[in-house]
């Protein structure tokens, strides 16, 4: 089990996620998120609005969840995350993702690639992200989709990588080079897809010389946070719906100890949620895994 476990909040692609963003700052949320689908005109831009909610808060963490790898080149989406976290004091996770939207992400301008090139190309990436941060001396690489030239690295800290990996190659990817996993599809800790994709990750992992533990799950998950207790709290398929604070609090306090659970993000339907999230989930979950580790410390055997 992880000795952090981070709370978020997913984010609207409009305007009106500026008063959320300040929300969760004050309500002692760990991270907000945005998606980034820079092809529909409907969505802000997804660098350009964590710009804004960094200089709107405190302390919150940013991420994109997950950043289209294909439309931002590797060495250039370096240089502005790494911007972004001098200017926020490290207040940023990068998410990426090899591009699930193809038709979509081709009228872009970018030249179309097959599944298997979109992975390899998101690896090369991850590669050369880390290599542009931390000082040291300048870079060169040259790759089968990235180059770069004697570049010299930032000098701030990389931020924490995490993948929106879905396949077996993707998820192999992400136990060889990734921080984190944000499991596609909301899948949650009980779900079929986490249970057939996580070992994966494991495996590669140990096969490049990793500890497993190292690559963090950090679930994205939707739900309703009711008044009163759900008579059935997951659907038929087995998927988490949503229940009572108290409801909630034993489900995720048990993907964390059980599962190894290492964050939520939540993408809210209503401010009764967003409000019983903050003030009655969150905190209760801290505390109960809180007195869980104490216990554990105090019962060694």
């Amino acid at each position: 089990m992880t000795d952090t476990v981070l709370f978020g909040l997913g984010l609207p692609e409009t305007t009106a996620l500026l008063p959320l963003a300040e929300r969760a700052d004050r309500d002692g949320l760990d991270l907000v998120t945005v998606s980034d689908h820079p092809y529909l005109a409907g969505h802000l831009d997804a660098y350009a609005t964590l710009g804004v909610v960094l200089g709107r808060t405190r302390r919150v963490s940013v991420a994109a969840n997950v950043t289209n790898l294909p439309v931002r080149p590797a060495p250039m989406l370096a240089r502005t995350v790494a911007g972004l976290s001098a200017l926020s004091g490290g207040r940023i996770v990068l998410g990426v993702g090899a591009g699930g939207r193809w038709a979509d992400i081709v009228r872009l301008g970018v030249a179309p690639r097959t599944p298997a090139e979109a992975v390899r190309a998101m690896e090369e990436g991850i590669v050369v992200i880390r290599a542009l941060f931390g000082g040291g001396p300048p870079v060169t690489f040259e790759g089968e989709f990235h180059r770069v030239d004697a570049l010299e690295p930032a000098p701030v800290p990389a931020p924490p990588i995490w993948t929106g990996a879905n396949g077996p190659k993707s998820l192999a990817v992400t136990g060889r080079r990734a921080d984190g996993w944000i499991p596609g599809h909301a899948a949650d800790w009980l779900s079929r897809r986490y249970g057939e994709s996580r070992p994966i990750i494991d495996a590669a992992a140990v096969s490049a010389g990793r500890d497993p533990s190292a690559v963090a799950t950090v679930y994205n998950f939707p739900g309703r946070i009711s008044a009163a207790p759900a008579r059935r709290p997951r659907d038929e398929a087995g998927r988490w719906i949503g229940g009572s604070a108290g409801q909630w609090v034993e489900e995720l306090t048990g993907a964390v100890v059980e599962h190894g659970a290492a964050g939520f993000i939540l993408f809210p339907a209503d401010d009764a949620t967003i409000a019983r999230w903050s003030a009655e989930v969150v905190p209760a979950v801290r505390e109960a895994l809180l007195n869980w580790r104490s216990t554990s410390d105090s019962n060694p055997g």
